[in-house]
């Protein structure tokens, strides 16, 4: 098989947003290629393609104190049924156990100066894949991923969550380190945790990237669920927000057409998918059956990319599907009727 033959364009694609000298925790960040530790372009070329599913390393909060952080604990310890593993293995079962570690450490914040006593207890994380992953692979994958951001340096406790077809692990982490160093990440550092993630899930056989949404076509984020719901309720005759009217308004409107920044996020696409183009070109002129097949897959995968839109651009659509369907105009956005009663 030959060389992989990086097209203008592709590291782009798989540069983070954050550059990694911008990380405060991860130790080893500087240096990473593109695609993470271990992975050469072409390994990721191959899994991107091949839609590999996304890791999810999402931080859900922070404890404020000790009773916060018992009340946490007890939710993610399902009340103790559900044992906690800390570092080495150490198993916590019980409430009472789960309890002594909020009381641990919450008499260690209480320890440090009046300025350290003020802020969080600890940070909430989430480990996830879709649905499918083994559980038990997911538990050890997150175990070694833990290990090696946290150990020895913040005191840590998981819990794998597998009750659905869903497995994914909650990892609670002490802000205060064992040298006195505070717990805050920045973003070149979560991006940095996703890659470690996703090493780990390849070490154990499970199929698994952390690329940027950018590298899949993906220009915005997903909705959250608690975006999803209200438009959902507007669907069916509930109250629009203020703020998505204002959005649907100057999208009928066309305010925001042509920005600056718009046009650099489109203009990144064409870019990257002319370069994913040009790697198709090339692997379908191979002499090697194998990287002809390649080809193929990476031209079936540029051929399914989602076409990139702002937010701006998504709303328009909906508000010409709507102008067509002859239930809307210009003034009044979409979906559903008319708000009922007073915005909220």
């Amino acid at each position: 098989m030959t060389d992989f033959r990086q097209p203008f364009g592709f590291e782009d694609a798989l540069r983070a947003p954050v550059g990694p000298t911008k990380a405060r925790l991860t130790p080893g960040i500087v240096g990473r290629g593109a695609g993470g530790r271990g992975s050469t372009p072409r390994q990721t070329l191959v899994r991107v393609v091949r839609r590999a599913p996304e890791v999810m390393v999402k931080i859900t909060g922070k404890t404020q104190d000790g009773g916060h952080l018992s009340r946490h604990l007890d939710y993610i310890s399902r009340n103790g049924r559900l044992h906690l593993e800390g570092p080495d293995g150490e198993r916590l079962i019980g409430r009472a156990e789960v309890r002594s570690v909020a009381e641990d450490w919450t008499a260690e914040l209480a320890a440090e100066s009046s300025r350290r006593r003020s802020g969080a207890v600890s940070l909430s994380i989430v480990l996830s894949m879709p649905a499918g992953t083994q559980s038990y692979r997911m538990e050890d994958a997150s175990r070694a991923f833990a290990a090696e951001v946290f150990g020895g340096r913040f005191p840590y406790v998981f819990a794998l969550h597998d009750e659905d077809r869903h497995p994914h692990v909650h990892l609670t982490v002490r802000m205060s380190g064992h040298d006195g160093q505070r717990l805050n990440p920045r973003k070149a550092d979560l991006q940095t945790w996703r890659e470690t993630f996703a090493e780990a899930l390849r070490a154990r056989g499970v199929q698994a990237e952390a690329t940027p949404r950018r590298a899949r076509g993906v220009v915005r984020k997903a909705e959250s669920t608690a975006v999803r719901k209200i438009k959902d309720r507007v669907a069916v005759g509930g109250p629009m927000p203020h703020v998505l009217a204002s959005a649907y308004r100057a999208a009928a409107r066309g305010e925001g057409e042509g920005a600056a920044w718009e046009t650099q996020v489109l203009a990144r696409q064409r870019l990257i998918r002319r370069a994913y183009v040009a790697e198709a070109l090339a692997l379908a002129r191979s002499s090697d059956p194998k990287e002809r097949e390649l080809g193929k897959v990476v031209e079936v995968f540029v051929r399914g990319l989602q076409k990139p839109q702002t937010q701006r651009m998504q709303l328009g659509d909906e508000i010409g599907a709507a102008r067509q369907r002859g239930n809307a105009d210009t003034e009044k956005p979409p979906p559903g009727p008319p708000a009922k009663g007073r915005s909220r």
